[in-house]
C-alpha cells in the first residue's frame, strides 16, 4: 500500500465456533459440525463441512437437521469462545492499538502505521493469521484494503484460511465488477 492511504486489514476466523468445538474435539474433524441447538434455536456456525449442504449461520437449527440430519449439533459455549476471542484479539494488539472488533470472531486493524514498523499490509496479516495458527490452533482469513468495506469483502474471498489485498489503484475495478449481494451489509 502507498503513502498517505489508510491500510485496514479485516480478519475474520473461519467457522469460528465451529472450528473451537474441532480443536478441542478431534473426533469432530472431517464430520458435519453445527453450532446451534434447540427446537427454536438458530445456527451459530457451521463448518465448511456442513456448507456443503447448505447450511448457514442464522438458520434455523429445524431447517439445518433438515439438510443435514447426520451433522453433530452442538450447543454453543459462549464463555469458551470468548475465552479465545480474547487470545486472537491481544494478537491483533500486538500489532496495532487500532483494532475494532465486529464481534468475536473478526475485527478491522488499521495497519497503516503498526508496532511491527513493517510497511507489507500483506505480510502483516500473513503474520497474524500465522500466529492464530500456532498460539490458538485456528485458521483465519483476511482481506487488505484501503478502507473498512473492500477489506471485508476482500476477507471473504480466498476463505478459508486465505487472504486477498484490494491495492488502492484497483478498488474503484473490483467494486465495479462485484455482484451487489456480495456487498458487506447488503441482503
Amino acid at each position: 500500500m502507498s503513502e498517505n492511504i489508510a491500510t485496514i486489514l479485516h480478519v475474520d476466523m473461519d467457522a469460528f465456533y465451529a472450528s473451537v468445538e474441532e480443536r478441542d474435539n478431534p473426533k469432530l474433524k472431517g464430520k458435519a459440525v453445527v453450532v446451534g441447538a434447540g427446537k427454536r434455536g438458530v445456527v451459530s456456525a457451521a463448518n465448511y463441512e456442513a456448507r456443503k449442504f447448505g447450511i448457514r449461520a442464522a438458520m434455523p437449527v429445524y431447517k439445518a437437521k433438515a439438510l443435514a440430519p447426520h451433522a453433530v449439533f452442538l450447543t454453543p459455549d459462549i464463555a469458551k469462545y470468548s475465552e479465545v476471542s480474547k487470545h486472537v484479539m491481544q494478537i491483533f494488539n500486538d500489532v496495532t492499538p487500532y483494532v475494532e472488533p465486529i464481534s468475536l470472531d473478526e475485527a478491522f486493524l488499521d495497519v497503516t502505521e503498526n508496532k511491527m514498523n513493517n510497511p507489507s499490509a500483506s505480510l502483516l496479516a500473513q503474520e497474524i493469521r500465522k500466529r492464530i495458527k500456532e498460539e490458538v490452533g485456528l485458521n483465519a482469513s483476511a482481506g487488505i484494503s484501503i478502507n473498512k468495506f473492500t477489506a471485508k469483502i476482500a476477507s471473504d474471498i480466498n476463505k478459508p484460511n486465505g487472504q486477498k489485498t484490494i491495492p488502492p489503484e484497483d478498488v474503484l475495478d473490483f467494486l465495479k465488477n462485484l455482484q451487489i449481494e456480495k456487498f458487506f451489509g447488503v441482503g
